[in-house]
């Protein structure tokens, strides 16, 4: 928590605080001011995160349907309620089948990712293969740069999610 929480407030501070709120105000025959969001980005940001819910929503329904009925009845017998048996009883035995192709979704996402080259956004792909590309000639380079950064992040994700998965997996004795 300390990484997350404390680096990017020490940063803030270092950098001298650049941030300040700028609300829009009419100027002349447009606005000035404020945030824009780019419509390229908003239609990849809504299409990404329907698509990827809607999966994982499923992926989290499945584990905790594979939860079998006598451990929830087990979990009323003695008396707990049921915020508690959700979270004590159902979800960690949940988790244990959630893991693996929620790991598979987390990859679909980051290359799904690349789709945002067919919408107009700069993406990864559009700034490697389109403007490198363009400026130094090398494809054969560029390809593999953008193979091995695709690689690079696929590989954390899976070490990440495989030390998770290692974590909640049962004890063998």
């Amino acid at each position: 928590m300390g990484i997350l929480v404390l680096v990017p407030i020490v940063s803030y501070l270092l950098a001298g605080q650049p941030l300040e709120w700028d609300l829009p105000a009419l100027k002349g025959f447009n606005f000035g001011g404020g945030i824009s969001i780019i419509p390229e980005l908003a239609a990849l940001w809504i299409a990404l995160s329907l698509y990827t819910a809607s999966f994982i929503a499923e992926i989290v329904r499945s584990g905790i349907l594979s939860v079998s009925k006598g451990q929830t009845e087990a979990s009323k017998a003695l008396g707990l309620p049921n915020g508690l048996t959700l979270r004590l009883v159902v979800i960690p035995q949940a988790m244990r089948v959630i893991i693996p192709p929620l790991t598979s979704q987390y990859l679909n996402l980051v290359k799904n990712s690349s789709l945002a080259t067919a919408i107009g956004y700069p993406d990864l792909v559009a700034v490697f293969m389109g403007t490198t590309l363009n400026q130094t000639g090398q494809a054969v380079e560029v390809v593999a740069i953008t193979m091995a950064v695709y690689l690079t992040i696929s590989l954390l994700i899976s070490l990440f999610m495989n030390i998770y998965n290692r974590a909640v997996a049962i004890k063998e004795r």
